[in-house]
């Protein structure tokens, strides 16, 4: 067994050969007891998931989410998220605020004990929250143990209280700062993430905005509102979404056409096996497309793997829409049945319950696990969806009509999914003839490069490691599968040579266990025509293989945009910026300059796709497409791991990952255009 490249033999055997006192030299002395947060910095991503953007606007949504569960308790209308001139963020909400006086066991300030103990508030305590968010409870003692200093201010008994922070240890007692009016109440925590544990501490406005979007949609009753006061061009967003649920439908399912106008919407509660209420929120609409758009929270987490909710709601679905069909004689005697998956075609969903004892289970523990949840929802959904059907029959039928097609299509893609087979596309012994595949067939320590172009390819097959790197080129862009149905889909040769090199299926037929390369990698040019051809793969991913995106096994390449050449010396450039930076410091290179060929900046250059242009003796170039590198240039710039950098694809909200995909690659081209001119700036961030 080995472990980091030694074998745990290896790791027992002292250096100089000597054992130490007792068994393998395992003593008392080699136990490390960490004490208070000094846990959180010594392991951060234990606590929040990574030390990436992805942790570090994590830090921001566990705040929020004590605001939140102060709103769902009934005492919180208002939350401001601020992004400040020093990089910090400051969270303020109007709840009752975090008590401040003597804890009887502690004898400290309730306040100091929030802040500086795990697993220490009022969630834990059912009295005081019947249910809250925040998937492990690990809550704002984590941010303030991550934080460089983090102050918080207390408003309650006519008083404001203060304490600060640095790195999770208190600098001074809580202290009175000021009076605050008598019915004043509520709590803001600004910090500034700790430099020495986020190599990057700047905060997206868009990211965070998302959150935030989809918290107002969750929360109706709560206004949400997001600053970015950093530059002159201040950023400013307010949600507040009085529909809930039913606005958060409509808002996904704004550039697809609708088969029906109407949003039906479910809610009501029950009790789970100990007595408590289960509440149970739903609303959901048909479009004319052909995916099933399914959001499931818990307690305002999103659940990505489902869970019990997802099944219940299933259930009632499929049942209560065949039993319409039946009673108004919509499905022909002896014709194809109707099957869940054609109820869920062109289905957008959202499924909302509030649990107060939430049990998390799956790869990623976003999977809920409360086995009595599921008849919970089936009883809330069910009933409301039979009476709206009654209620508005005419609608029913066209969701029938819309139902039928889908197991026509259904039909068509099994006869397609034969054929394949036949031809052994989707046999793991019939790889596609233009996969160059690797040697080594542990999946963990495996490579697919999906390539664009065959000259491409070429240069990658040549340049590769072929013991963890295959190399699939592809030739021209493959289908949009946002306007096609499956069986139009396993037509196009090249998803099926993708699908039948990764070997796990598609669809609803996808098995992860299946997964014959650890990581994907997508390289496209970095022109028009390959990000084009990038969001056509990305689309085809998030559709049908999405679980690769949420286990984290989908990147990007980044290959670069300009060669710079300065005698034998070669140095490449990934945009605009570094080119110019590169530029800069070749100049002040130069062994004989004059004083003021020292002091003279690099001055910025325009360089066409494919020409080269000559700067003061330096030579740069411009790749038009991957085809123009050799071997040796395309391994050592995009695809050798010490030096290449590659871009991990996740998705922070899938109900925004879900509509932007709709935008970009459906029917519409206003919402298209606006989206391109909103973010034509982050042209170079291709994190989904």
């Amino acid at each position: 067994m080995a472990r980091n490249g030694k074998s745990v033999k290896d790791e027992q055997e002292p250096k100089n050969g000597q054992p130490k006192n007792g068994a393998n030299g395992y003593t008392a002395e080699d136990i490390t007891v960490l004490k208070g947060l000094e846990a959180v910095r010594r392991r951060p991503a234990m606590y929040i998931g990574d030390i990436s953007a992805r942790g570090l606007h994590h830090l921001v949504y566990e705040v929020v989410d004590n605001s939140i569960d102060e709103a769902l308790a009934g005492y919180c209308d208002e939350i401001s998220v601020v992004l400040n001139p020093d990089g910090s963020v400051s969270v303020t909400d109007d709840g009752r605020g975090i008590p401040t006086d003597i804890h009887p066991q502690e004898k400290r300030s309730a306040l100091e004990i929030v802040m500086t103990v795990l697993h220490a508030g009022g969630k834990f305590d059912k009295n005081t929250y019947k249910v809250s968010g925040g998937l492990h409870g690990v809550g704002v003692s984590v941010v303030n143990a991550l934080s460089e200093w983090l102050e918080v201010e207390v408003t309650r008994d006519g008083k404001v209280f203060f304490q600060k922070y640095r790195k999770g240890d208190p600098v001074a007692p809580v202290k009175v700062a000021g009076k605050a009016p008598k019915d004043a109440t509520g709590t803001k925590i600004t910090f500034l993430p700790d430099g020495t544990i986020f190599k990057n501490r700047i905060f997206k406005f868009e990211t965070l905005a998302e959150r935030l979007r989809e918290l107002a949609f969750l929360n109706p009753a709560v206004t949400l509102t997001i600053q970015d006061v950093r530059t002159k061009s201040k950023q400013e967003e307010t949600f507040h979404f009085k529909g809930g649920l039913i606005e958060f439908v409509k808002y996904i399912d704004a550039t697809r056409p609708s088969v029906v106008k109407k949003v039906v919407y479910a809610k009501g509660e029950d009790k789970d096996e100990n007595g408590r209420a289960v509440e149970v929120e739903v609303a959901f609409q048909y479009n004319d497309q052909y995916n099933e758009n399914i959001f499931t929270y818990v307690n305002n987490i999103n659940t990505l793997e489902g869970g019990t909710h997802l099944v219940g709601f299933r259930t009632a679905l499929t049942r209560t829409l065949n039993n319409f069909a039946s009673k108004n004689n919509l499905v022909k005697e002896g014709g194809i049945q109707l099957t869940g998956d054609d109820f869920r075609e062109g289905l957008t969903a959202v499924i909302s319950v509030k649990v107060p004892e939430p049990q998390f289970e799956g790869q990623t523990k976003t999977k809920l696990g409360n086995s009595e949840v599921k008849s919970i929802v089936e009883s809330v959904v069910g009933p409301q969806l039979a009476d709206w059907l009654e209620q508005n029959s005419p609608d029913g039928k066209r969701i029938i009509d819309k139902c039928l097609r889908a197991a026509e299509a259904r039909e068509a893609a099994r006869k397609a999914r034969d054929i394949a087979r036949r031809k052994n596309a989707f046999d793991s012994g019939g790889l596609p003839g233009k996969l160059a595949d690797c040697s080594i067939e542990d999946p963990e320590h495996c490579e697919l490069y999906i390539v664009e172009g065959d000259s491409a390819g070429g240069s990658a097959k040549q340049g590769r490691d072929r013991r963890f790197q295959a190399i699939l080129p592809l030739k021209g862009k493959i289908l949009n599968v946002e306007k096609a149905r499956l069986h139009k889909m396993l037509e196009n040769e090249e998803i099926r040579a993708i699908f039948t090199a990764i070997g796990a299926g598609v669809g609803e037929d996808f098995n992860p266990a299946k997964v014959r390369y650890g990581k994907i990698i997508l390289m496209c040019d970095a022109d028009v025509d390959g990000s084009h051809i990038r969001t056509l793969l990305l689309t085809l991913f998030f559709r049908y293989m999405r679980q690769m995106i949420d286990l984290g096994h989908l990147y990007i390449a980044q290959p670069p945009l300009y060669k710079l050449k300065k005698g034998k010396q070669e140095t490449y450039a990934y945009d605009d910026g570094e080119r110019d930076e590169v530029l800069k410091r070749l100049k002040s290179e130069k062994k004989a300059k004059s004083a003021k060929e020292e002091e003279t900046e690099a001055t910025p250059v325009e360089v066409e796709e494919g020409a080269v242009v000559r700067e003061g003796g330096i030579v740069i170039s411009r790749f038009k497409g991957l085809g123009e590198m050799n071997p040796e240039q395309l391994w050592s710039t995009t695809m050798n791991p010490e030096t290449r950098t590659v871009l991990q694809v996740s998705i922070e909200n899938a109900a925004d990952a879900d509509r932007t995909f709709s935008i970009l690659m459906g029917d519409e081209v206003e919402p298209r255009r606006d989206f391109i001119e909103k973010n034509a700036k982050y042209v170079r961030n291709l994190d989904v």
